[in-house]
């Protein structure tokens, strides 16, 4: 989940594969997932799809114990707001939820009022900026 996940347990990524338009989803989930392999497209064991995944550069060490390595992946579930706009997440997101375009390699990323889905705050209003970003 996105709030347990360090700067320090990204440290050793180096790019950010993404497998769609993140720019036209309101957040992705993200999590730290122990992987076989620094690189390449992992393979995805849950409901819904993987939509991004982080490579590691080869100064990342593999577990003592397990031998993987903890690897950032990005997904959505089907009753997540871009398939069921009006569902469950119609606003706000999941804990593990994360604006994509406020994600690089290395940076977790952070929530965003168009992640929550709701209306621009007044600082952005201020601004004059208007949602998608």
């Amino acid at each position: 989940m996105s709030a347990l996940i360090s700067e320090d347990e990204l440290k050793h990524e180096t790019e950010l594969v993404w497998l769609e338009d993140v720019h036209q989803l309101d957040y992705v989930r993200q999590s730290l997932d122990r992987l076989p392999t620094r690189s390449g497209k992992p393979a995805y064991h849950r409901d819904g799809r993987m939509v991004g995944y982080a490579i590691l550069s080869s100064q990342a060490r593999a577990s003592r114990a397990s031998g993987t390595f903890r690897r950032r992946v990005f997904w959505l579930l089907p009753h997540d707001r871009d398939t069921e706009p009006e569902g469950l997440y119609a606003t706000g997101a999941p804990a593990e939820a994360v604006d994509p375009r406020t994600v690089t390699a290395g940076s977790k990323g952070r929530k965003t009022e168009r992640s929550e889905g709701g209306p621009p705050s007044l600082a952005m209003q201020e601004l004059g900026i208007t949602l998608p970003l």
